[in-house]
């Protein structure tokens, strides 16, 4: 080959390497960085990068820097950001009305039967229905169990009569909110803090772990171990660009999405025990734990709103969930 084609072809190597930009994956979500989801999150790009042998590119945007909780799930679906791990009462505004299960009292008393309804068939029926809505789920994972907080103690359902309680958009918590005679408030949860500092909310609910990373301890000096809800939260990927990547992207991305939901369920049990711990050393908070007949009246104040919600997330979906977990009601 003559010498002026030799050299054409060494400086034509590196435009070609240039020219195969990475897939960009723009990953969006409302949670601190320093978190149980947060840090499953940047598990999710390392695992993702490694695999992909960097033709994937993850950004992330914690903390709600792109797009608050009620205009996240809108992105997703225009194509603005591509995935995102919403709580699992977000897909109940969109028509999937069955995922506010997960929202219902007393539905779960254990991680193990949360993992194991999410794990199993109900949970690939559930990811299946979104991908009508333009969704594809990849993954559930896990926040913990819920606690009561206000600035007074809430012992029993009766305490909470006629507080401000903010909770996420959910008609499941709002009917127990109300069946306490208390007063839902629905509101982002990167407006929380601010809402119990100046007064706009007297208390919330949420699982521990967010009492230590928003600082909810500040403005809140009661928190009632009731453990009356568990979060789960899906990782998902908008449709259309997920089915648009070439097959083994496809299949790097799931795995590297197991090994970080793997990681993430091992950082809840830990950061939600690390977060307790903490809560009961500061000095600014009262820790409330609850006897077992003083749990008893929690639950069956709190079983009804099962029955009054049965019709919008389904009673065959409930029966399943009951048999799934072994759990009567």
């Amino acid at each position: 080959m003559p010498r002026r084609l030799l050299l054409a072809a060494a400086l034509a190597l590196p435009v070609a390497a240039q020219a195969e930009a990475p897939i960009v994956i723009k990953f969006s979500h409302v949670v601190a960085v320093d978190t149980p989801k947060g840090r499953a999150v940047q598990r999710f790009k390392e695992e993702a990068e490694k695999r992909t042998a960097g033709r994937v590119k993850v950004e992330i945007y914690p903390n709600s820097q792109l797009y608050k909780d009620k205009e996240e799930m809108e992105a997703l679906q225009l194509g603005s950001v591509q995935m995102l791990a919403p709580s699992l009462s977000k897909f109940g505004p969109l028509g999937a009305k069955q995922f506010e299960i997960f929202d219902l009292p007393y539905l779960f008393t254990s991680e193990q039967q949360f993992v194991q309804v999410t794990e199993g068939k109900i949970g690939q029926e559930l990811m299946g229905a979104l991908e009508a809505r333009g969704i594809h789920g990849m993954a559930f994972w896990s926040g913990g169990f819920h606690v009561f907080s206000a600035n007074k103690p809430v012992l029993k359902p009766a305490d909470l009569k006629g507080l401000k309680m903010r909770i996420p958009s959910s008609k499941v918590l709002e009917a127990s909110l109300r069946l306490m005679g208390a007063l839902p408030q629905t509101m982002p949860f990167s407006e929380v803090y601010q809402a119990l500092q100046t007064g706009v909310v007297d208390g919330t609910e949420n699982i521990l772990s967010s009492y230590t990373s928003q600082k909810y301890y500040e403005v809140q000096k009661h928190i009632t171990l009731t453990n009356h809800t568990h979060t789960g939260y899906a990782a998902i990927v908008n449709k259309k660009f997920w089915d648009g990547l070439p097959a083994d992207i496809r299949a790097a991305l799931t795995e590297a999405m197991k090994q970080a939901s793997d990681y993430e369920l091992q950082q809840v049990t830990q950061e939600n025990q690390e977060a307790l711990a903490a809560l009961r050393k500061n000095p600014r908070v009262q820790v409330h734990d609850l006897s077992d007949a003083e749990r008893a009246v929690w639950r069956t104040t709190l079983l009804p709103v099962h029955k009054e919600m049965e019709p919008r997330v389904g009673g065959a979906l409930l029966t399943r969930v009951y048999q799934a977990t072994g759990a009567a009601k």
